[in-house]
Parts: structure tokens; C-alpha cells; sequence
């Protein structure tokens, strides 16, 4: 009993104790303390919160406040989170007053710029910094070394620019696991980053991402101190030079190495990789490392990294030969990307050991052959991209088996046979379909049956260039979660069914098909489409208004009548493309409505009256394209006022007049087309003078007078000029050799080309004496045509510098002289057109060196002597590029160039220097003899006969008379005209 009572009474106690210390620690947990309480509601006064995040910080409790964690022992804020709230605004010093904060978080705000406050290097006891992506901007503060407790420091800049003139400040963070200064220029301190950091012996996870830095220091491995690293970014930097050493063996905990993006040369370097046993991520990829040293560098890792490496990521680094076997070893690889190398030969068999593996990117090689059967083996596999390669065959029935699959990209290769059902029978996860091939093949077929329900749901499908059915494809209207739709030249024939357009798309491309039909009158998508393009068609009946839609293209169909007069209503529209239909009547003034538009191109169709006034509030107009329409009058003022414009497009209408002089305000244009027109007047030197970006100018076909302006050669980009079909005068400019576009080579980007706008340029040119159109190789096709004025002259020897330019066309002027000797030093020349003119002299013997010429004509002008026979001279068969020149001689013309015997020519020639010297003899002999009969026959009769000499005498005092009285009477003129002048002067 009495143990009873005393176990009782110990309860008792032990429970009152407990009460009172709960009620303790509550009364502590109850409220924060004053004065850092104020500092937090002055600090919350200098910020912008926008989204009131900050609204829970009213009341007496701070510690209650969100992002605000107190101390549960003395009631002292430690830890002020604001990560991702969208604050902005001033860092008031208020938080000074926080002496106690060990963790601070300003992460993803919106400071617009201002500079990281000096101030924070003041917090002793801060261990946590994270001032990532707030858009701070300037000096990173080296105040921020006073931090010596801090462990955490993550200054990972946005899009402010952020800098550090030394990182010797570093040094004083002894304690310091993660740094990550991505984005920070590091310019400054390039030369010293390696030291700063090896000062840091604690440091985990090192991140300099886009630092601007450049160079690798080159230490021994006993120099490096970095003992405990588990993570090194230094991607997206400038090192422009090979892997140092010591960078593989830094540290045997070494986890993740992203190096890509960092201009790293190859080789690697020969070393022993044992340290990097735990590499699990290994990037190199977007460097120029080639083909040497990457096997040993696969050796290696398969050998001490087999069973640890997860992502190794080599793609853009120019590999070559045939995929490592040993590829294979790597046991719990999950991600391979060997993507846009030059890697060669047939699939590898050594992936088919990678039973773990999840993605994988070959794709942009030169891999042929089939695509192996056991890849339906590869259960794991997520992403499969091996499009771009020169594979063929079929594609196996297996790879329907990949259940975890959501990516497969088979495009760009010669793909047979069929892809049918049974290719996706077990895909239930696959969201991203792609097979586009780079030309239609009639032997491969995309075919399932019309009533088909896939067990996927889609949301990418992208088929081009194979047959896929001339019924539209039933089973896209299962596919509720689709955001794209690409069914490019797959041989639909068939009207656009009404489902299709119930469906959220974003994004519809059915051009190149022979899809008929009407369209909804008016259609308003749920969610602004970003592009439906039904191009190429043959759609009809009259123009659609559709709403909600960024990028419509039309083109090439065959929709008639007028363009809505409500067409403004559209307001989302960015991109206008209706070229090529059948629509007429005038522009609606409407188009002034879209204050979005971006490119507007209404050519080839039958549009008449004036262009539309009042489009100069379009500001981001980028492209205008009114090209072969019946358009009349002149250009508006208002043109060239939009100061965006960088395509205008006006050829072939019937617009009048002289180039307005509005239209030097176009100072960003680099395509200009006036072509085929009715212009008149002079060339305007402002053209020259103005547009400095002008790559293509167009104005053949006009009425234009004059001579060309020199100020033309300052147009360092120009490579294309036809000023054909007009009626200017004088000389070719001297100084077209200074067309610097056309002495350097122009490779052709065409992705980057469309990425200039979303519209493509077209312009007509004559080309081997043809009118062309050429559109996706224009930024490479490089051209002169002068054809059909009225220049005369000599052609300049500047213009033989232009080394690449492609074709010469100066036929049908009033050209001399003889062809240049240099013009073989034109090597990119494919068509000469130097016909009708008044050439003379023989043909040079350097033009037999332009191996490129493939088309000349010479007719009608006077040239002689023999035609070269080497070289491309021995394809010119036709007789009629020769034609009208009398002293032209050799194939392929009938006349014979039948060379003298040798001795009969030494025998001539000596006759000839005989003959010279006989004639020579007899001229000096003439005249020893013919002065003194000359002198006598003259002086004699004046002598012996007064009559004639007085006459003779009579005759010069009136000739001396005369010019007397001449220089007296102009010489009063002149005084008289000289006084009236001083007189108005």
C-alpha cells in the first residue's frame, strides 16, 4: 500500500512537472520578440508584394508569421524564408535587428536589378544564403566573406547581370559545403577561380554555370585540395581549351561533372580514372572534344565507374567510327545521349546489355542498317530518338512491346514497309510520336484500320513525307490530351472533319495535302492556337475568320473572293500568310486593327486599289509582302515610319511614281523588292546611304533613269542586285569590287534563316536565262543583273574580285572593251550572260579556269580569236552563245582557227623585215631630197616673180590685221562683263 502511494505521489509530481514546462515552452512559443518583430514589419514596408504573400504578417506574433521561424528555446527569429513569393522592391536594413538569423531565403523575386545590400555581410550567425534568381544586379558585395559561419551560398543570377572584380573573399568561408554563383561574371577573377576555391576544403557542390570564365589553371593533383567534392558545374563557360589532369582526379567522392557547353578541345587526356569509382552524371556534351581519346575515355569509366554510372551525355562533339563495344558494361546507365555526332556503322549490340537504360539519344549520325529486333527487350526505355541517322529497313513489331515508352522519334531515315497497329500495341504511356521523313517514300506506310482506338493518349504527333491514308485519320479524334497536330504531304484526300476543330489544339500543320472543302465561316479556338497552317491545299469558297489564332497560313489554296472586311476582329493574329489563292477586291482597312501582326503576306493573288493607309501603328511589323497583286499607286508615307520593318516585298503591281523618299526612314531592312513596277526617276543614293543591313534589292523591270549611285558599294551584305529592265545610263560603279558579301563563302543555315521571322523570303530572278523563285537557298544565292539598260563603258576590273558571286548578267547594254584578264579569279561564277554588247578582243584564257560556269553566252559583240577548249569551255556544245562575233574562230562554231606552218611564218617574217628595212631606206632618202625641192619650189617663185610676192605679203598683213582687231574688240567684252559683275556682286 504504502509503495503505492509513494509510485502515486512520484506520478503526481512527474505529470505537474511536465505541465509546467509545456506551459513554459508555450508561453515562449506565444509571442517573438519585440523589437525584431518591428524590424521585420519595417523590412516588409520597403518591399512590393504584389500578390499579398506578406498578408499573414499582422498581429503581435511574429513566430506565427509565414516564412518566419522563431527559436523554440529563446523566441528569436532564426529563419526568414521568402522564396518564390514575387516580391520586390528595397532590402531595408531593419534585418540587422535579426541578430539570431541563421537562414535566409530571398530566392526567385523580382528585385529589378538593384545590387545585393552590403549589409548582409553583417549576420554572424547566418549559415544559409539563397539569393537565387531575384534578380539582383551589379558588384556581388565582398562583404559577403564576413560570413564566416555560412554553408550554404547560392548567388545563381537572373537576368540582371552580376559580377565580381576577385573571388579572394571566398577564402574566408572555411565552413562553406554549396556554392553556386551561376550566371556571376567571372571574367575578372579568371585567372584566380581555381584558387579561390581550393580554399574551401569542406565544399560539396561547386556550381560556376555560365561565368564567363575562360581557361583552365593547370596545377598538379597535390595542388588541388577539393578532397570532399561531390558535385562540379562548370558548364555553359569559355575555356576554349583541353581538360586539365587534375580535373579527374579531384576527388574519389566525385558524383556529377557537367562540363557541357564550356568549349572543351579535345583530346581528353590519358589518365587513370580510378578516382572517379562514384561517378554517377557525367555531361560533356556541346563541346568539340572529337573522336580522340573518347574510347579510352569509355574504357576507363566502364572499367571503375560499370556499376555507378547513370547519364553520360557525349552528344555535339563531333565523335566518330563505331560505338564502343564496352558501351555495354555499364550496368545501371539510365540515360545515354550520343546525339548530332558522326558515330557510323550498325546499331550497337552492346545497348542491348543496358537492361536498365531509360533514355536514349542517337539520333544526327550516320548509324544505317535496320533497327535490331531485341529492342523490344529494353522494358525500361522511356525516350527513344533515333531519328536523323541512315537507317532502313523496317521498323521490328517489337518495339510495340516498350510499355514504359513516351518518346519515340524515327524521322529522317529510309524507313520500308509498314508501321501498323501492332507497332504500338503495348505503348499505353507514349505522349510523343515523331516520324517525319526528308522526302515522301511511296514504299512506307503509316496504316491502321479507320475504326482504330489507340491504347495511347498523344500529346505530340508529328508525321510527314510517307502515306498515311486519303481518308482523314479517325483515330486523332480519341486523342483528348493532343496539343500538336502534324500531318505534312501524307496524301490525305478529304475534307477537314468538324471533330477536329472541338479539339484544345495548339498547334495543327495539314499543309501539302489535297484536303477540299470549306472551312467554318467563323471558328474561335478554346485557347489562343499558336499556328494552323492548311497551306497547299486545295480549300476553297471564301476566306474564313478565325479567332484565337497567332499564326494563320493559307497559302496556295484556292479561297476566292474577298478578304472579311472584319478581318481587324482577329486580334490575336501575329503571322497573316494568303498568298497564292484566288482573292480580290481591295485590303480592308481593318488590317490597321492588328496591332500584334508581325509578317503579313497577301502576294499572288489579284488585290487591287491602293495599299491601305494608317499602318503605321502596327509597331512590331517585321514583314510586308504584297508582291504580284494588282495594286496601283504609290508607296505611303507610312511605310517605312513602322521602325520593325525588315522585309518589304512590293515587286509586280502597278505601283507609280518615284521612290519616296519616306522610304529611307527603312533603316533595318535586309530585303527590298520593287520589282516590275512602273517607277520612274533616279536611284536614290539614300539607299546606300541608309540601309547598311540590305542583303537583296530588287528593282528590275521599272522605268528607272540615271546612273547607278556609288553609294550602292557601301552595302557590306548586298549579294543580291538586279536592276535589269530599266533605262539607266553611264558606267558600271568602279567600286563594286568593295561588295564584300560576295568575296566570302555564306553557308546555309536555314533554321536560323526562318528563325528571323516567321516568313520566308521569296524573290523571282533570272538565273541560266530562266526565271527562277528561289526561297529556302536565298541567303546563298549571290547575283548581279544589269541586263537590258543603257550602260556603256568598260566592265570595271573591281567586279573580278567578287570571288563568290554566282551570276553575272550585263547582256543588252552598250558595254566596250575588252573582258578583263582577271576574271578567272571569279571562281564561285556558275552564269555569264555578257551578250549584246560591243566586246571586243579574244576570250580570256582564265575564264577556261572557272570550273564552276555552267551557262555563258558571249553573242553579238566583237570578239575574235580562237574559244579555250579546256576545262567547262569543252561543254559549251551550243554554237549560239558564240553567235554574231565575225572574229571568233574554233568548236563549236564553223569556223576554223587553222594555225601557220613555223618556216613559212620565219620565211614571212623575214620577208616583212626585209621589206621594212627597204621602205625605211627609201623614207629617209625622200627626205634628204624632198627639202630642198619643197624650200626652192616655194621661196624660188616668190623670189623671181614681184606679182606673186606682193600678193603673198598683202595676204599675211590682212591675216595679222585681223586677229589684232579680234583680241581688241573680246578683250572689251571681257573688261565690260568684269565690270557689270563687280557691280551686282
Amino acid at each position: 500500500m504504502a509503495n503505492s502511494k509513494t509510485t502515486l505521489t512520484v506520478l503526481i509530481v512527474f505529470l505537474l512537472s511536465l505541465f509546467l514546462e509545456l506551459l513554459v515552452v508555450a508561453d515562449l512559443n506565444m509571442s517573438c520578440n519585440e523589437g525584431e518583430r518591428k524590424a521585420l514589419l519595417e523590412f516588409k514596408q520597403g518591399l512590393k508584394d504584389p500578390s499579398g504573400r506578406l498578408s499573414s504578417w499582422v498581429g503581435a506574433d511574429c513566430c506565427q508569421w509565414r516564412g518566419v521561424d522563431c527559436s523554440n528555446q529563446t523566441g528569436n527569429v532564426v529563419k526568414v524564408d521568402l522564396g518564390y513569393r514575387g516580391l520586390g522592391g528595397e532590402i531595408s536594413d531593419s534585418l540587422l535587428q535579426l541578430k539570431h538569423m541563421n537562414y535566409l531565403d530571398l530566392s526567385f523575386n523580382d528585385f529589378q536589378g538593384i545590387p545585393i545590400p552590403h549589409f548582409l555581410g553583417l549576420f554572424e550567425c547566418l549559415t544559409h544564403l539563397d539569393l537565387s534568381y531575384a534578380a539582383f544586379g551589379g558588384m556581388v558585395p565582398p562583404h559577403l566573406g564576413n560570413l564566416s559561419h555560412l554553408r550554404y551560398l547560392d548567388l545563381n543570377g537572373g537576368k540582371y547581370p552580376m559580377r565580381v572584380s576577385n573571388l579572394n573573399w571566398l577564402s574566408s568561408l572555411s565552413s562553406l559545403k554549396y556554392l553556386d554563383l551561376g550566371k556571376v561574371n567571372l571574367s575578372e577573377a579568371s585567372t584566380n577561380w581555381m584558387q579561390a576555391v581550393n580554399m574551401l576544403p569542406s565544399l560539396l557542390e561547386l556550381h560556376l554555370s555560365s561565368c564567363e570564365l575562360s581557361g583552365f589553371p593547370h596545377y598538379s593533383n597535390s595542388f588541388v585540395n577539393l578532397t570532399s567534392l561531390l558535385v562540379i558545374d562548370l558548364s555553359y563557360n569559355n575555356f576554349n581549351t583541353t581538360l586539365p589532369n587534375w580535373l579527374f582526379n579531384i576527388s574519389t567522392t566525385l558524383r556529377d561533372l557537367y562540363l557541357n557547353v564550356a568549349r572543351i578541345k579535345g583530346p581528353i587526356p590519358h589518365v587513370n580514372l580510378q578516382s572517379l569509382g562514384n561517378l554517377v552524371n557525367l555531361d560533356l556534351s556541346y563541346n568539340n572534344i572529337g573522336r580522340e581519346g573518347i574510347i579510352e575515355l569509355v574504357n576507363g569509366l566502364s572499367v571503375w565507374c560499370n556499376n555507378s554510372l547513370e547519364e553520360l551525355h557525349l552528344g555535339h562533339n563531333g565523335l566518330g567510327g563505331e560505338l564502343p563495344d564496352l558501351l555495354g558494361n555499364f550496368n545501371n546507365l539510365r540515360s545515354l545521349d550520343l546525339s548530332s555526332n558522326r558515330f557510323d556503322g550498325p546499331f550497337p549490340k552492346s545497348i542491348q546489355h543496358l537492361t536498365n537504360l531509360e533514355v536514349l539519344y542517337l539520333n544526327d549520325n550516320c548509324i544505317s542498317g535496320p533497327i535490331p529486333p531485341w529492342i523490344g527487350n529494353m522494358l525500361r526505355m522511356k525516350v527513344l530518338d533515333l531519328s536523323f541517322n541512315q537507317m532502313n529497313g523496317t521498323v521490328p513489331k517489337s518495339i510495340g512491346q516498350l510499355r514504359e515508352l513516351t518518346e519515340m522519334c524515327l524521322d529522317g531515315n529510309s524507313w520500308e514497309g509498314v508501321i501498323s497497329e501492332i507497332h504500338f500495341s503495348a505503348l499505353t504511356k507514349l505522349e510523343y510520336f515523331s516520324l517525319r521523313l526528308s522526302t515522301k517514300k511511296q514504299s512506307f506506310h503509316f496504316h491502321v484500320r479507320p475504326e482504330w482506338i489507340p491504347p495511347f493518349s498523344l500529346k505530340y504527333v508529328y508525321i510527314s513525307n510517307c502515306n498515311v491514308s486519303s481518308m482523314f485519320p479517325g483515330w486523332l479524334r480519341t486523342q483528348k490530351g493532343l496539343d500538336i497536330i502534324v500531318l505534312k504531304n501524307v496524301g490525305i484526300s478529304d475534307t477537314i472533319p468538324e471533330w477536329l476543330w472541338k479539339l484544345d489544339i495548339e498547334f495543327i500543320d495539314l499543309s501539302r495535302n489535297q484536303l477540299f472543302g470549306k472551312l467554318p465561316n467563323s471558328l474561335s479556338f478554346s485557347s489562343t492556337a499558336f499556328l494552323v497552317d492548311l497551306s497547299f491545299n486545295r480549300l476553297g469558297a471564301p476566306l474564313p475568320l478565325w479567332f484565337n489564332v497567332k499564326w494563320l497560313f493559307l497559302e496556295n489554296n484556292l479561297f476566292s473572293g474577298s478578304i472579311p472586311l472584319n478581318i481587324g476582329d482577329s486580334s490575336s493574329l501575329e503571322v497573316l500568310r494568303l498568298s497564292g489563292n484566288l482573292l480580290n477586291g481591295s485590303i480592308p482597312p481593318s488590317v490597321s486593327k492588328l496591332k500584334g501582326l508581325e509578317a503579313i503576306d497577301l502576294s499572288n493573288n489579284n488585290l487591287s486599289g491602293d495599299i491601305p493607309q494608317k499602318w503605321n501603328d502596327l509597331h512590331q511589323l517585321d514583314v510586308i509582302d504584297l508582291s504580284k497583286n494588282k495594286l496601283s499607286g504609290g508607296i505611303p508615307w507610312w511605310m517605312c515610319s513602322i521602325s520593325s520593318l525588315r522585309q518589304l516585298m512590293l515587286g509586280d503591281n502597278n505601283l507609280i511614281g518615284e521612290l519616296s523618299s519616306s522610304l529611307q526612314n527603312c533603316t533595318r531592312l535586309y530585303s527590298l523588292d520593287l520589282g516590275n513596277n512602273k517607277f520612274s526617276g533616279v536611284i536614290p543614293k539614300w539607299i546606300g546611304e541608309r540601309m547598311p543591313s540590305l542583303e537583296q534589292l530588287r528593282l528590275r523591270g521599272n522605268m528607272l533613269t540615271g546612273d547607278i549611285p556609288e553609294q550602292l558599294c557601301w552595302l557590306s551584305e548586298l549579294h543580291i542586285l538586279d536592276l535589269a529592265l530599266n533605262k539607266l545610263s553611264g558606267s558600271i560603279p568602279q567600286c563594286f569590287g568593295n561588295l564584300t558579301a560576295l568575296t566570302s563563302v555564306t553557308l546555309l543555315d536555314i533554321e536560323n534563316h526562318k528563325a528571323r521571322t516567321s516568313y520566308s523570303t521569296r524573290m523571282e530572278l533570272v538565273v541560266k536565262g530562266q526565271v527562277m523563285e528561289f526561297e529556302s537557298i536565298l541567303p546563298i544565292v549571290n547575283l548581279i543583273d544589269l541586263s537590258s539598260n543603257n550602260l556603256w563603258g568598260q566592265i570595271p576590273e573591281g567586279i573580278m574580285n567578287l570571288s563568290t558571286l554566282g551570276t553575272l548578267n550585263l547582256s543588252r547594254n552598250q558595254l566596250t572593251g575588252k573582258i578583263p584578264q582577271k576574271i578567272g579569279g571569279m571562281q564561285g561564277l556558275e552564269t555569264l550572260d555578257l551578250s549584246c554588247n560591243s566586246l571586243s578582243g579574244p576570250i580570256p584564257p582564265s575564264m577556261s579556269s572557272i570550273t564552276t560556269l555552267n551557262h555563258l553566252n558571249l553573242s553579238h559583240n566583237l570578239l575574235l580569236g580562237p574559244i579555250p577548249t579546256t576545262n567547262q569551255f569543252s561543254t559549251f556544245n551550243d554554237p549560239s552563245i558564240y553567235e554574231a562575233n565575225l572574229g571568233l574562230c574554233g568548236l563549236p562554231l564553223s569556223a576554223n582557227c587553222t594555225p601557220p606552218n613555223d618556216q613559212n611564218h620565219k620565211d614571212d617574217q623575214e620577208d616583212e623585215e626585209d621589206e621594212d628595212d627597204r621602205y625605211m631606206s627609201w623614207f629617209f632618202i625622200s627626205m634628204g631630197m624632198g627639202f630642198p625641192v619643197g624650200f626652192w619650189a616655194v621661196c624660188g617663185s616668190l623670189a623671181l616673180n614681184k606679182s606673186w610676192r606682193h600678193a603673198y605679203f598683202r595676204f599675211i598683213d590682212e591675216i595679222i590685221g585681223r586677229l589684232y582687231i579680234f583680241k581688241i574688240v573680246n578683250m572689251a567684252r571681257l573688261k565690260t562683263k568684269i565690270e557689270s559683275i563687280a557691280v551686282h556682286g
